[in-house]
């Protein structure tokens, strides 16, 4: 059994003890819910455009760009327009990047969506603007065609940031974005790795298949494993399969991320009660890795798996954190640092060993920052005493 201890450079704060437990399977989840359909992504529409209105806080007469612009937008609409001189005072227009995010399920010719505004000139402020009516293009540069139009005041998100601004549904979508998630056995791009090591002989060129994409925090071979198993079962006993011999193989796990379905013949026509079927089948999750995921920005800590903590004694900052097998020795009651003390109770029920949760519930319970606990944990995992895929986003 292994004790923990925190403490103090002066006394023990406390010290906290386990026993190991049993590993526990995670509950039924869903498909769907741990996936996507490969073709479900989101598309970017960006434009040039002209913010006006603005009080004074436009690019100013020292921008020739926007004055160009300006002046070509007062012929387009037939209005015999001054020159670039006469223009040279005229503050309050901006230039700006203008980009909409088109969302992951597609849209339809009339949806609207929000738009950004970010000035591409001088401009100090765009807070009063209003964006004139500006084509969107998509970023394929061979595809002219304009795919939305923007409009509309201007809106801050960030005081301090005056130069970005939001337009919320300022955009018009002008045609359908219809993604395609079926797709033939040679469109695939696993299709173009087969080699004499790999020959994927359960892939046919002419068959059609749908692809699960695992989110990334779900992303490991048990898991593609286990989905992929789950159809294939399913398949056994039901009549969601009409194949033969190799092809009634319905599921494969082709890498952590993917799991490429074929498509019954009797579904190529309308796949989607197929799909459905698939999304909505539960599957019980698998022991994942062993997982700390850190967040410096917001201090976040994220724990995924069954962390441990190997013995280790460790100082940071006033603490000291001491895992040691209980009935082993003992620190050293000379030493300056370290003397008995009262004890927190981490684990009284004896759930488990020497664990990560523990020890962050004990820090917790002593109001230790979270920077500390970050280094902490930084400091295990560069010892090798935590046993966990650490993660630092920043």
């Amino acid at each position: 059994m292994l004790q923990v201890r925190v403490t103090t450079r002066a006394a023990w704060i406390g010290a906290m003890a386990a026993i190991l437990t049993l590993p526990q399977a995670a509950g039924a989840v869903k498909i769907g819910d741990i996936t996507h359909l490969q073709g479900s992504r989101s598309n970017k529409l960006t434009g040039m455009g002209l913010v006006m209105g603005l009080k004074g806080s436009g690019d100013g007469g020292k921008f020739a760009p926007a004055l160009r612009s300006l002046a070509r937008l007062y012929r387009n609409y037939g209005i015999d327009a001054a020159t670039l001189d006469e223009l040279r005072n005229a503050k309050n227009v901006a230039i700006v990047e203008v980009e909409a995010t088109l969302p992951q399920e597609g849209v339809r010719e009339g949806d609207r969506v929000d738009v950004r505004v970010v000035s591409a000139g001088g401009a100090k402020s765009l807070a009063g603007g209003q964006l004139f009516m500006t084509p969107l293009v998509s970023g394929n540069p061979m595809d002219t065609r304009v795919m939305a139009v923007a409009s509309g005041p201007l809106q801050l998100p960030d005081p301090e940031m005056p130069t970005v601004a939001r337009i919320a549904q300022g955009a018009t979508v002008e045609r359908d974005f219809i993604h395609n998630y079926v797709a033939l056995g040679r469109e695939l791009a696993v299709y173009a790795v087969r080699s004499a090591s790999r020959p994927l002989e359960w892939l046919q060129a002419d068959e059609r298949y749908v692809t699960f994409v695992i989110e990334e925090a779900h992303a490991e071979w048990s898991i593609a494993h286990t989905i992929a198993q789950c159809i294939n079962e399913e398949a056994l006993v039901s009549d969601m399969d009409t194949g033969e011999g190799d092809q009634g193989q319905l599921a494969v796990a082709f890498d952590p991320r993917t799991v490429i379905v074929r498509l019954p013949r009797a579904d190529w026509d309308n796949p989607a009660p197929f799909v459905f079927r698939l999304e909505k089948m539960q599957l019980i999750m698998p022991l994942t890795e062993a997982r700390v995921v850190i967040d410096r920005t917001s201090g976040t800590i994220v724990v995924k798996g069954d962390v441990e903590i190997s013995p280790v004694a460790l100082t940071h900052k006033s603490l000291t954190i001491v895992t040691t097998m209980t009935g082993g020795p003992e620190p050293a009651p000379g030493t300056p640092r370290t003397s008995t003390g009262s004890f927190l109770a981490v684990d009284p029920q004896h759930r488990g060993g020497a664990k990560l949760m523990d020890l962050l519930e004990a820090l917790n319970q002593l109001k230790v920052p979270a920077e500390d606990r970050i280094g902490i944990i930084e400091n295990l995992h560069k010892g090798g005493q935590l046993h966990a895929n650490l993660i630092v986003q920043h």
